[in-house]
């Protein structure tokens, strides 16, 4: 069996490219440049004008992890036609080159946000939910599931879509890595008083689904919400990963009402949305039709994360 890694050198990508090889499964690295490897593929860059060819040669399954991502410092003139151009016309042409190049099956992975950024109390997304994405990258991301399904329709190339919240593990960035410095600086923060829950997806869990999605037989056609399956609030996790680096944690109360509503008046809502707010997942759909469990567990997985920081921190 040959798989393509679109994406292979991103922070999923690295990990699945790694985990398949130690499984014995033969892999090819589709890379945007600089494809140095024996296994890498240049493909450059991703839309309806990329060729495929080389890299979907003797192929069986593509895994497509390859995307314009959430952008915290927007530059486009036009955000939503930008990530259109790569996750929706890109994804579409991939799949369409894919299916007639023979392969058999494609797994996307698309995101949390086609349902939408905020769960409320004691409700968790789910598989059923009418999509409600919010931003640019949300909806880009539902229209690519929604043209993928359509070439699935038209092709026979079997397509699985997960549905992915945020991902942490060793090598992350963005918010999770913002929470790591702001603990390693010891930083008061007014985040004690918050109830929320949020659902999260440690990198090796995410990894392992990728696989199994991409060789169960009942997995053809579906579509999946992953995590961890142990939510947690934000005051929880910053005391999980202080304890697991090592560090001090100062949380102070504060009104989340008021909180928010700071946040909101200095531009950073949304950055407070992600702190004060529930983004719940129910995972049950994964793990009853493919027998999944995921083999790490939420504090397996901070533990990895904050010894790979610790690490980083000290070879700086």
């Amino acid at each position: 069996m040959k798989m393509l890694v679109t994406g292979a050198n991103g922070f999923v990508g690295h990990a699945l490219c790694t985990a398949l090889a130690q499984r014995g499964m033969g892999v090819r690295k589709a890379v945007r440049g600089g494809a140095n490897a024996e296994d890498a593929v240049a493909v450059g860059d991703i839309d309806a004008d990329t060729d495929w060819s080389a890299a979907l040669d003797g192929v069986d399954i593509v895994i497509h992890l390859a995307a314009r991502v959430h952008v915290m410092h927007e530059s486009a003139a036009d955000p939503l036609a930008e990530f259109r151009r790569v996750n929706v016309s890109g994804s579409e042409h991939l799949a369409r080159a894919a299916a007639a190049a023979g392969v058999k099956r494609l797994v996307y992975a698309s995101s949390i946000k086609v349902n939408g950024e905020e769960t409320a109390p004691g409700r968790a997304y789910s598989e059923n939910d009418t999509p409600a994405p919010q931003d640019p990258y949300g909806v880009s991301k539902c229209e690519a599931e929604e043209v993928l399904r359509r070439v699935a329709r038209e092709t026979g190339l079997e397509v699985v879509i997960l549905r992915p919240p945020l991902i942490y593990g060793p090598g992350v960035k963005g918010n999770f890595i913002q929470m790591l410095d702001v603990l390693a600086r010891g930083v008061p923060l007014p985040l004690a008083s918050v109830r929320n829950r949020r659902s999260l997806l440690y990198l090796g869990n995410l990894v392992d689904a990728l696989i199994l999605c991409a060789t169960h037989p009942d997995a053809a056609g579906e579509t999946f919400l992953v995590s961890d399956g142990e939510d947690i609030a934000t005051p929880d996790l910053l005391r999980a990963l202080a304890m697991a680096a090592g560090y001090p944690v100062r949380l102070l109360p504060f009104p989340p009402a008021l909180l928010n509503h700071l946040a909101r008046l200095a531009g950073r809502g949304s950055q407070a949305a992600r702190l004060l707010g529930s983004l719940c997942v129910e995972n049950g759909k994964i793990r009853r039709k493919l027998d999944w469990i995921p083999p790490f567990t939420l504090q397996q997985g901070l533990q990895a994360t904050a010894a790979w920081y610790r690490t980083e921190k000290n070879d700086a």
